[in-house]
């Protein structure tokens, strides 16, 4: 065989494979559904919790970092103070706060 004849079939079988792009396909789907699946939602419900964190008010239950439940006497920007039991209250940062209970008769969201 002439040299000639050798690069034409190199030529045409390098020619017939798929594209380059291709191969990355399954990686980047893997990655939409990874975001769609876990990571969005899990963004949404950290936004809504933050929300919510932000808008404790006074008479709110609240749940602190540290497990206790108590109810929002005073919401100072930064700081809420915390009646933990009868004349027991805390000052906790508002950024310690873990959840805030719905009070018993309100709708589920």
């Amino acid at each position: 065989m002439s040299s000639a004849t050798l690069s034409l079939l190199a030529a045409g079988s390098a020619a017939s494979g798929p594209p380059a792009w291709t191969s990355f396909l399954p990686l980047v789907l893997m990655f939409l559904i990874f975001w769609f699946l876990i990571l969005r939602p899990q963004m949404r419900q950290q936004k809504a919790l933050r929300d919510k964190i932000a808008a404790v008010k006074k008479g709110d239950q609240v749940v602190t970092g540290g497990g206790f439940v108590g109810k929002v006497v005073k919401a100072d920007e930064n700081y809420l103070e915390i009646e933990l039991g009868q004349n027991m209250k805390v000052k906790a940062l508002r950024n310690s706060i873990l959840d805030v209970i719905a009070p018993p008769g309100a709708a589920n969201d």
